[in-house]
């Protein structure tokens, strides 16, 4: 996982601090690295100034010394000896006297003041190689030493076509940077450390007015806004209009006063549509049974009705009745979405498992009906009439939409948890099964719509409002309907709570 994807999965406030903390992490970095190649360069220039002061003094006392030592002069017959007459040297300051591109002799002074030729014995190939090869430019250039580690040398030429080699240590100047290197670390972790809890605290309050229009707006996405008159919660508190949280505020809460507006528009439209519903089906329930009852009178009139009136007067009767059931339905509907409160009373649901499946064998002689039935029956609480009503219409749906010699199946039972049946908590299904064609799947996602059609002979035929029923009333009994279909076996399950 890359650090950039982990970091868009972070909350705002976290991404605000890190990248705070990014920043002066590259800062300080910068500050660091040009600090310490300033003082690299500071210190290096004093180095050079020092090999310039010193010039090749020692170097050239080195000469001095093997010459002295050469002639037998009294108190000098020992290398090195005549040196103590150079004074000003610092410590580990080398000194290389080159003749014909070979060390002739060379030197380091002591802490103590003294030196000794021999200081250099361990000074390796390459190292010889090395200073011998060093232009006599007069230039200072950083060499290094095996034996002896990084020094700065510098190299002119001498009188006799010789070479004096100068050199000063970097220990000091490494030692002084690593310490600036260790302190600007301590500093500049003490100063991420201070700003990263500071940056925290301060971002988080920073961000305190978007977490509260954050939890309106979770508020409000878990309210059911798809139906009914639904109470928005409160409004973000104000904040300063000149900040971009503030701004964020107040668009927010102006949409959630025109998301309330359409609410109580549609709740008001829904409101109208659902009493025109009902008192136009409530109006035309008189009317149709007045055509009902005149046609039915006029095909009982003792005179003789021709043929063509005959049939006329029973296509009258037959579209009045079909009028009747679709006016009826509605009614229905249109109670059931005003909320009107359905009985309340014990209702056996084997009982009337064998009713409607009594009635649907009468009605559909061509299909196989079965029942899978409990050894006890099944009993809960809710409205008989608009239960019966459920299960007719399902039945219907199976007998009408699956061709002749269809099984269907209905079984009854109880939704058990850990083995062991309970009454009062368990939920009741019931299932109807048909081995017919299935439900296109096309059809399938708006089956439970009302006037649903499809272009499938399962889904023509009635009103349209049979499955809808089913719908509305397993809803108002606090129940669900879901089908699972493919071809050869589709299932109905009416699933109804226990203290329904």
């Amino acid at each position: 996982m890359s650090p950039g994807g982990w970091l868009a999965r972070r909350p705002l406030r976290t991404r605000l601090t890190a990248g705070l903390l990014l920043l002066l992490l590259l800062a300080c970095t910068v500050v660091g690295l040009a600090t310490t190649l300033a003082l690299r360069g500071f210190l290096l220039g004093r180095l050079d100034q020092q090999l310039t002061a010193a010039g090749s003094r020692f170097a050239v006392s080195l000469e001095h010394s093997e010459n002295t030592a050469g002639t037998g002069t009294p108190g000098r017959d020992e290398p090195g000896e005549g040196l103590s007459d150079v004074p000003g040297q610092s410590v580990g300051t080398l000194g290389v006297h080159l003749v014909g591109g070979t060390i002739a002799q060379a030197a380091i002074v002591h802490g103590d003041g003294d030196h000794d030729q021999d200081d250099t014995a361990s000074l390796t190939r390459a190292d010889r190689s090395a200073l011998a090869r060093t232009p006599p430019d007069g230039t200072s250039r950083t060499l290094h030493l095996d034996a002896l580690g990084d020094y700065r040398v510098r190299a002119v030429p001498g009188r006799d076509d010789d070479v004096q080699l100068t050199g000063l240590p970097l220990r000091p100047v490494h030692d002084t940077l690593e310490r600036l290197e260790v302190v600007e670390a301590v500093v500049f972790a003490v100063v991420l450390l201070v700003t990263g809890l500071t940056g925290a605290t301060f971002v988080r309050l920073s961000l305190r007015p978007l977490h509260r229009v954050a939890a309106t707006a979770t508020a409000v996405s878990e309210l059911p806004l798809a139906s009914g008159q639904i109470a928005l919660p409160d409004r973000v508190p104000p904040q300063n209009p000149g900040t971009e949280v503030g701004q964020l505020g107040a668009a927010f809460n102006q949409l959630l006063d025109h998301v309330e507006a359409s609410l109580a528009a549609r709740h008001a439209t829904e409101d109208r549509l659902r009493r025109f519903v009902a008192d136009a089906s409530h109006e035309l329930r008189t009317p149709l049974a007045t055509i009902r009852s005149h046609t039915e009178l006029a095909r009982r009139s003792p005179g003789t009705l021709t043929d063509p009136v005959d049939h006329a007067l029973h296509r009258v009767e037959a579209a009045s009745t079909r009028m009747g059931t679709l006016v009826d339905d509605l009614l229905l509907l249109a109670r059931l979405d005003a909320g009107r409160p359905l009985a309340r009373e014990p209702v056996d649901l084997t009982r009337l498992a064998i009713d409607t499946t009594n009635d649907a064998r009468a009605a559909a002689p061509d299909h196989r009906w079965t029942l899978d039935l409990p050894e006890e029956s099944v009993t809960i609480r809710g409205d008989q009439y608009r239960l019966h009503q459920v299960l007719a219409n399902l039945l219907a749906n199976a007998s009408t939409h699956t061709p002749a010699g269809t099984t269907v199946t209905v079984r009854v039972s109880r939704h058990t948890a850990g083995g062991q049946t309970d009454v009062q908590t368990d939920p009741v299904e019931v299932a109807v099964t048909d081995n017919g064609p299935g439900i296109p799947a096309a059809v399938l996602p708006t089956l439970f719509e009302r006037f649903a059609r499809g272009d499938s002979s399962r889904a023509t035929g009635g009103t349209g409002l049979g499955l809808a029923i089913v719908a509305a009333v397993a809803h108002a009994h606090q129940g669900t309907v879901t089908v699972d279909s493919r071809p050869g076996r589709t299932t109905f399950h009416l699933l109804l709570p226990p203290g329904t």
